[in-house]
């Protein structure tokens, strides 16, 4: 089995979180954050509560207990065995118990090779990817990958087939990962110097960011630097947020403002959570994977 090795994470004992991560093929590069299996444990069979932060499209399928989930003034859903999520600036509250999910992270070259839809018409979505006809051809994957009598390798093989048959080529391709290639540039700051940087007019730019990215290039950009400060929080768990912010925040009043933003809350109201899966499952994927969040994930 392609696979990296497994890790059981907890807090006094209420809850296991065992993170699996999948390196996709190379016939795969530059689509996939990762694929993942996550397993839930939780004592006296009760729920646990947490926020994903502001991600890549996915799609996850769950073995048992299935998730009630929500983005705030945006979407929800409730008892989906498979669930979808565009593209998103926001969090997603979520309350799960004992399940066992499989994830696919779609990075945007995905998007454009997976999906008919514009991602801007789908950012801070959550919904049963079942009944969503944009998520329809995946829907096949649903019985297997739910089904907890299949082997990890079995259920794997499946995701890797299925891919296999609806990936297709798309004519955009080397503008996608060139704007992707360039959220990881640091030097560039505004939207003019990400056009320069692409070598694209500021039109093409935010067609191709709104298209297969889902925003537009300032909110890419402000989205990135967040992630780069709250991804450094979760792995330096006691350390002031005025040790992880971004260097490129002029302040922290500018932080504080962009926090309440991306997550709706301040910083502080966020340190005070127990993040009982998301905390375990980013620390699983920075040992293992070396990035700890999807946002941080080059294409290639």
């Amino acid at each position: 089995m392609s696979g990296d090795e497994a890790a059981w994470n907890g807090t006094e004992q209420e809850y296991r979180v065992r993170s699996r991560f999948y390196a996709p093929p190379q016939e795969f590069e530059g689509c996939f954050t990762t694929f993942y299996k996550l397993e839930l444990s939780v004592q006296g069979d009760g729920t646990v509560h947490d926020y994903l932060q502001p991600e890549w499209a996915n799609i996850r399928f769950f073995a048992g207990s299935c998730p009630q989930a929500e983005i705030p003034g945006a979407s929800n859903t409730s008892g989906a065995r498979f669930t979808a999520t565009g593209p998103s600036s926001l969090p997603v509250r979520f309350e799960l118990g004992p399940t066992r999910m499989w994830g696919v992270g779609f990075l945007p070259l995905g998007w454009a090779r997976f999906m008919d839809v514009e991602a801007q018409r789908l950012t801070n979505l959550v919904t049963n990817g079942e009944t969503h006809p944009a998520f329809s051809q995946f829907v096949s994957m649903c019985d297997p990958l739910c089904d907890d009598h299949l082997s990890d390798e079995d259920q794997y093989q499946v995701i890797l087939s299925t891919m296999r048959d609806l990936m297709k080529p798309n004519r955009d391709e080397q503008k996608i990962l060139r704007v992707h290639r360039s959220l990881f540039d640091v030097g560039v700051t505004n939207v003019s110097e990400f056009a320069d940087n692409v070598g694209m007019s500021v039109r093409t730019l935010e067609r191709i960011c709104r298209r297969y990215f889902g925003f537009p290039p300032k909110l890419l950009m402000r989205r990135q630097r967040f992630m780069r400060s709250l991804a450094s929080y979760m792995l330096h768990r006691g350390k002031k947020w005025t040790e992880v912010m971004d260097a490129d925040y002029h302040d922290q009043a500018q932080f504080t403002r962009e926090f309440h933003e991306f997550m709706t809350m301040n910083p502080s109201e966020y340190a005070a959570l127990d993040y009982p899966i998301l905390k375990s499952f980013m620390e699983a994927r920075a040992r293992i994977w070396g990035s700890a969040a999807q946002t941080l994930d080059m294409p290639d």
